[in-house]
């Protein structure tokens, strides 16, 4: 028989292998990424149980949960990019036509591709350096120059690690990030089309890439610009936000001459901080409670105690949604799990879907000011505010920013008669006893971080088994099954954002090795007379950055730019975090591109013309809070003041 005849056998074959490797490999990243967020949530709490009852605890646990937060990092970013989950500042060109969407699908794998190829090198460089024990084949890798532009970042000698736990080199915690770039510019070029012919086309980029800086040293600086335009167009067009952030960074690096290992030497310090793990804990907390049926029986409690007001259920729904983004942060993820949950019922309540629509997508960031808020939390770290402080700082603040939709909501019930009942005492002690378990939950968090009777992180961690507990066992709400695909769902998400935090703090650190936030604080004493001009031009300029990027990039890249620019007028860092925050919220509900005004058009399936226009009576109303925070520093640095 003639061989020919054979290959569709063998093709179906050998698709089906290939098939079935993806499938295990697949399920192998998950059972690892589970059972790192296990440990992460586990160890703090161990820890802290061990220090109360039996004063002691787990040797060196500190920093395996910084090292978890490090590979937690990057294996969600490798999920991200399996399931196409990355932040990205434009959705997708749905309107194009399919050849076109195709070409730009091969674009957005050829740009992505490369920049997570040049992050590979840089990374492996960091880590052969760090590896002494390594064979001999790895001088040739490292030039001899290599520890003298390690020296300068001070960073192993600053933390005192060589070891994880007194027996992980450290060079092997390291070692998820070369891993991590490799397969995610695998997995872009798998993505960019189902034809060989094409994957290999954008496969070049890879050598491309690698040899791109050896063959182009002598013309570096002439090429940057046009890297920049590329990558630029890139993200307006779909790319993850990492990818134009990472790409940005390798341009400067490499355009300068100086290392582009300085990338990932960031991205290790900032994401195996003592403080990062939060940001993984409190994620996972709103998580569970967002899977859950959390979201109905606050509802009902909500309902209960406000329904008797005009406008009560909407009222009830602010207060919801504020809750949730407390614990979600600014990930979208209040108005994707509660959306779809409180739109009919306000709906059915009388609530005009206009008002609704807008009021849903509006509250999707409104508790980001308000404790435990990561945002707040990251802001701290980078400003080096105590975290405790900017706390006190959001809570008026906060609550100013809820207040008006709030008196909004009442003033639609009285001109409607809509989301209005009797109060029924009855029925609102029943609804808070059936709801006692999550009702308490943010009293308890207090009590245990201000109280001062734990670490922030292991109060992160208190809290993801407490929310376990309550919503695995207690209410039961969540199958093994639906747990598991939970936690997978939330490592994508952290490594969204834990990627993009990482290599934007390799672009600020470019930034401040050129002295960008001096030159900026220059001219701001320059041009900007009074502090209150300087406070104006501030406004109108985080409006813009939060239209344009995500809040953690934001955070990372800017903030190091003005905190200089700030002092200068006197301006306390505090104040300045609540003004940054604020605005940057404010930017997620600024038309045209505002992140809101996406997620709801999407959540709602509704015209994003139509959500811009519904969400801009609440965006007027809170530019105006906004404003009366910029101008009033005593509402956040006072109270801070006078709370301790």
């Amino acid at each position: 028989m003639h061989p020919m005849k054979h290959d569709p056998d063998t093709r179906t074959h050998s698709a089906t292998i290939f098939g079935r490797l993806s499938w295990w490999a697949g399920r192998t990243e998950d059972a690892v990424l589970i059972t790192a967020l296990f440990l992460i949530a586990s160890i703090p709490v161990i820890e802290l149980v061990g220090r109360a009852l039996f004063r002691t605890g787990i040797t060196g646990a500190t920093e395996y949960v910084q090292h978890l937060t490090l590979w937690i990092g990057f294996l969600g970013a490798m999920l991200a990019t399996r399931e196409g989950k990355h932040l990205r500042i434009a959705t997708p060109l749905n309107w194009l036509s399919p050849r076109a969407s195709r070409i730009l699908d091969c674009q957005e794998a050829f740009v992505s591709a490369a920049v997570c190829t040049g992050l590979f090198g840089a990374s492996l460089q960091l880590v052969v350096a760090e590896a002494p024990g390594l064979p001999s084949w790895s001088a040739s890798i490292i030039p001899d120059f290599v520890e003298q532009w390690l020296e300068p970042f001070g960073l192993f000698e600053d933390a005192g690690l060589t070891t994880v736990g007194g027996w992980i080199p450290i060079w092997l915690a390291e070692a998820v990030m070369p891993f991590g770039f490799a397969v995610m510019a695998i997995r872009f070029i798998l993505r960019a089309s189902k034809r060989i012919w094409v994957r290999v086309l954008v496969g070049l980029s890879i050598p491309t890439m690698a040899l791109l800086p050896m063959l182009c040293s002598g013309c570096a600086p002439a090429l940057v610009l046009p890297g920049l335009i590329l990558l630029g167009t890139a993200a307006v067009l779909g790319t993850p936000i990492f990818i134009l952030l990472g790409g940005t960074a390798l341009l400067l690096f490499w355009g300068d001459g100086v290392t582009v290992a300085a990338i990932p030497a960031e991205t290790y310090r900032i994401v195996a901080s003592p403080i990062f793990p939060t940001i993984p804990l409190f994620t996972l907390a709103g998580f569970i409670l967002s899977e859950s049926r959390a979201s109905e029986r606050l509802v009902r409690v909500f309902e209960g105690l406000f329904g008797f007001i005009p406008g009560g259920l909407a009222v009830a729904a602010t207060l919801l949604c504020a809750f949730f983004t407390t614990f979600t942060g600014a990930s979208g993820v209040t108005i994707l799990a509660l959306g779809g949950l409180l739109l009919p019922v306000l709906l059915k309540s009388g609530f005009k879907e206009d008002f609704s629509v807008g009021l849903l997508t509006s509250t999707g960031s409104l508790g980001l000011l308000l404790p435990p808020s990561l945002v707040v939390i990251l802001y701290s770290v980078i400003a080096q505010v105590p975290i405790i402080d900017m706390f006190k700082a959001g809570l008026v603040p906060g609550v100013l920013l809820i207040a008006p939709i709030c008196l909004f909501c009442v003033w639609q019930g009285f001109k409607t008669g809509a989301g209005r009942a009797p109060f029924n005492f009855r029925e609102a002690a029943t609804a808070i006893w059936i709801a006692k378990w999550e009702v308490i939950m943010p009293i308890f968090l207090l009590v245990i971080i201000f109280g001062g009777l734990c670490t922030l992180v292991e109060a992160s961690a208190v809290l993801v088994i407490y929310a376990l507990i309550v919503e695995g066992l207690i209410y039961r709400d969540l199958s093994l099954q639906g747990l598991l695909s939970m936690f997978v769902k939330c490592a994508a998400l952290i490594g969204g954002v834990l990627i993009i935090l990482g290599v934007a703090m390799g672009l600020t650190s470019y930034l401040v090795d050129a002295q960008v936030p001096m030159h900026a604080a220059a001219w701001a004493t320059e041009h900007l007379q009074t502090k209150w001009a300087f406070l104006l031009a501030l406004n109108g300029g985080l409006i813009i950055v939060g239209c344009l990027m995500d809040i953690y990039a934001a955070l990372v890249v800017v903030v190091p730019l003005i905190l200089p620019m700030a002092e200068s007028f006197g301006v306390h860092p505090a104040h300045l975090g609540i003004v940054f925050l604020a605005n940057l919220q404010l930017g997620y509900l600024t038309p045209p591109v505002g992140m809101n005004l996406f997620l709801g058009s999407f959540r709602f399936e509704r015209p994003l013309t139509s959500v811009s226009r519904d969400a801009f009576p609440f965006l007027l109303m809170m530019a105006a809070v906004v404003l009366l925070l910029t101008y009033v520093p005593w509402l956040s640095v006072g109270v801070m003041e006078l709370l301790k």
